[in-house]
């Protein structure tokens, strides 16, 4: 990719990135603060300010190299503090709370799929292109954002989902696998493995909202 096209693609990859990992963390620590755990609001992480978010090689480093070299778009932000055991409810809370980000990314995927059908209804727009190049790149990371947050493998949030689904002796066991989750995941990443979990369930979705949005 030649440095000046490179350049124009950050800059239309930018706005849809930085959304899509800020408003799933601050998702996240809304829905907390809303079943009784403040830990988030009293840091302000439940905040649009992308500075409040981001991780320089989750939400940098990472959505460049792979937009640059192809592949799986995708990134994350520093995870929002969630104190579980202050929540009203923690073991049914925890449900919601962690529901919460691959929800908002759902809603930015479908909010994106109404962008573009806005810009191919005036094609001769001067802002059409740009607006269909962002909202297919918006539609693709939060999608991406969808699927792999719903991995059922703690930290991830179908981890935590799992977890609050299964009954105790079976959440436990799953629970203590949390260390080790990211190590796992990084794993996968450096292998086939993600890969093959990801692209079937990424372009599933995909599809799914192609056809409902009519695009």
């Amino acid at each position: 990719m030649q440095i000046d096209q490179l350049i124009q693609t950050i800059a239309i990859a930018a706005i849809p990135i930085l959304f899509a990992i800020t408003l799933h963390e601050a998702a996240h620590g809304y829905v907390a603060r809303h079943f009784g755990d403040n830990t988030a609001y009293q840091m302000g992480r439940i905040s649009l300010n992308p500075m409040r978010h981001i991780d320089p090689v989750g939400t940098v480093l990472l959505p460049l190299l792979t937009l640059v070299l192809g592949g799986i778009l995708f990134g994350w932000a520093k995870p929002v503090p969630v104190n579980f055991s202050a929540l009203k409810h923690p073991k049914k809370d925890m449900l919601w709370v962690a529901l919460a980000g691959p929800a908002s990314n759902l809603a930015m995927a479908i909010g994106w799929g109404v962008l573009f059908k806005i810009a191919t209804a005036s094609p001769e727009a001067y802002f059409a292109e740009p607006l269909m190049n962002m909202a297919v790149i918006g539609i693709k990371i939060n999608v991406v954002l969808v699927v792999l947050n719903l991995l059922p493998l703690p930290p991830l949030d179908g981890g935590r989902v799992a977890v609050s689904l299964l009954p105790h002796q079976q959440a436990y066991q799953l629970s203590r696998i949390e260390p080790y989750g990211m190590f796992i995941l990084i794993f996968m990443a450096v292998t086939p493995l993600l890969g093959w979990v990801l692209f079937p369930l990424v372009g599933g979705l995909e599809k799914i909202l192609f056809i409902l949005l009519g695009i």
